[in-house]
């Protein structure tokens, strides 16, 4: 099978992909060519390129081993990359990447590079000095994430919480870092003491040795960490020395709910985490009925959220997966992976290939005087398998809930002139501004017993003028005898001083008060609706 893969004329939804050929690949494919078919074949390129000038394309060049550039994360999610009009993806085959001098790597415009087992990282950095690509993820920094102890340096610099640790540096050019005395119960490095449980992990990341010592009284030995083997990833040893050769950071063990969480960043402003079952527990891997290891779904907190951004920032990596420990009502990070992706999630691939998209393009578009703003339309209504079939899925609500008791929508008003209205007044120093508000339950009783008092001495009359007074009162009595007790401020009394009254009809209005009983319950305003999560910002 050829690693030249064309791209797929005329359809720009098609993933395309490049994979750089071989030197004997290309001779082939031309001594293969004929003449004439070439010179056919260019001038009716010449042709096209005068009706309609091609458009630049960003080369987006993924440098990986072939193991990691061709896993299904990486397929899923270049495939969706490929989807912008703009982007041509070249994949670099293993070949060059081992063999092939930096000055002949295919040419691209911004590298998704990230270093692994057996990868040259050094030819990387070069071909980045030589080209000056964007850079998705920063290749000197992974040089520091291949050092434990670099790595709790930054994460200890940035202010980002991990366990307490002591690094003991077997280096004979550094005798003061490899001060170790050894108790049956704990541990004394550089004068740092660590009671077992402790645990003991080599500088290198990529070694995944990792050993957890258990004391004495919970039956001692060590539980023994590394890289899933089959269902295995850890087993119990009865040793319950620490190792005598290499270099080590010795760190405090931190109990966990028997689950570590494993956070993916694409971008400062993304992040995805999964819960699995700890290692240190039993040691056996669980799996689906397709043996996948089962991931549990984690909502982060705000402060790991900010935890996340840090850590992105921190190490320069767009792409960037990082161990989180809850423990004691904190999150710890206890690793920094680098470049990893989220296994078996089409909701992360879709998220992770749109945010590399938009940064590429944000950054190379202007560069390249290419047409292209930020798309702004609206999410696909998101679908998700249910027991029931599918359905869509409810991603949040969020209510905006107003109390209204200072817009009253019921309210009475009525005159009076009754003197103990007057003399309610002046009680209160209403004559000061004019106008007094009665709120406090003691004084809506005080306007409840004139209102009572009055009713009852105009029982007897029969008069309309007066049966008119009598039904306003009536009225005021019903309103502050509701729900059979004065709380809260859902009802209030107003009343406004007129010194020459309303336009007067005999000697009789002289002086008069306007009484105003405004009446209004506490309601709430709900307002709700739905909010994608990239509506959210990092709370």
């Amino acid at each position: 099978m050829s690693s030249l893969t064309p791209p797929c004329e005329g359809d720009s939804s098609t993933p395309r992909f490049f994979v750089g050929a071989r030197d004997d690949e290309t001779d082939f494919l031309e001594s293969n060519m004929n003449p004439y078919e070439v010179d056919f074949y260019e001038e009716e390129e010449d042709e096209d390129e005068e009706e309609t000038p091609p458009e630049r394309q960003i080369v987006v060049g993924i440098c990986a081993m072939t193991k990691k550039s061709k896993s299904k994360p990486m397929t899923q999610i270049l495939g969706r990359l490929c989807k912008f009009e703009y982007i041509t993806v070249v994949i670099m085959s293993e070949d060059i990447i081992l063999n092939e001098p930096v000055e002949k790597w295919p040419i691209c415009d911004c590298l998704i590079s990230f270093h692994s087992k057996g990868f040259p990282l050094d030819k990387a950095v070069a071909y980045s000095k030589l080209r000056n690509p964007f850079l998705i993820n920063d290749l000197d920094m992974q040089y520091f994430i291949q050092d434990r102890r670099e790595v709790y340096r930054i994460l200890q610099q940035e202010g980002i919480d991990l366990p307490r640790y002591a690094v003991l540096n077997r280096d004979p050019d550094k005798p003061d870092e490899c001060n170790l005395v050894e108790g049956e119960d704990q541990v004394e490095v550089n004068g740092e003491i660590f009671p077992k449980p402790f645990v003991e992990k080599p500088v290198s990341a990529e070694d995944h040795n990792v050993y957890i010592y258990y004391p004495t009284s919970a039956g001692g030995g060590s539980q023994r960490l590394f890289r899933k083997i089959g269902s295995r990833s850890s087993v119990y040893s009865p040793e319950s020395s620490v190792r005598k050769t290499g270099s080590y950071i010795y760190e405090e063990f931190m109990p966990t709910d028997g689950t570590d969480v494993k956070v993916y960043t694409v971008g400062p402003d993304y992040a995805h985490a999964e819960a699995r079952k700890s290692p240190a527990l039993d040691g056996k891997v669980e799996r689906d009925s397709e043996g996948k290891e089962i991931r549990y779904p984690v909502m982060l907190t705000a402060m790991e959220k900010l935890v996340a951004r840090k850590v992105c920032l921190a190490f320069k990596q767009t792409v960037c997966g990082f161990d989180l420990l809850r423990a004691n009502g904190h999150s710890f990070v206890c690793d920094v992976n680098g470049f990893s992706f989220v296994k078996n999630s089409m909701k992360y691939y879709d998220d992770c290939a749109k945010i590399l998209g938009n940064i590429i393009m944000r950054e190379l578009a202007p560069q390249f005087h290419i047409p292209w703003s930020i798309p702004t339309e609206a999410e696909d209504i998101p679908i998700v398998p249910t027991t029931s079939g599918t359905m869509m899925e409810l991603r949040c609500v969020i209510a905006v809930i107003r109390h209204g008791d200072r817009t009253p929508k019921q309210k009475m008003k009525m005159e009076v002139r009754h003197s103990r209205f007057f003399e309610l007044f002046e009680h209160h120093d209403g004559y000061k501004t004019g106008k007094l508000k009665l709120k406090k339950p003691e004084q809506l009783q005080e306007v409840l017993d004139i209102a009572r008092l009055l009713l009852a001495e105009l029982g007897a009359h029969n008069d309309c003028e007066i049966e008119e007074r009598k039904s306003k009162l009536e009225q005021l009595k019903t309103v502050l005898e509701m729900y059979g007790h004065f709380s809260g401020i859902n009802r209030k009394v107003q009343l406004t001083y007129l010194p020459h009254g309303h336009p007067k009809t005999s000697s009789e209005d002289e002086g008069m008060i306007i009484c105003n009983c405004f009446i209004f319950y506490p309601r709430f305003t709900l307002y709700w609706f739905l909010c994608m999560p990239q509506d959210l910002q990092v709370l």
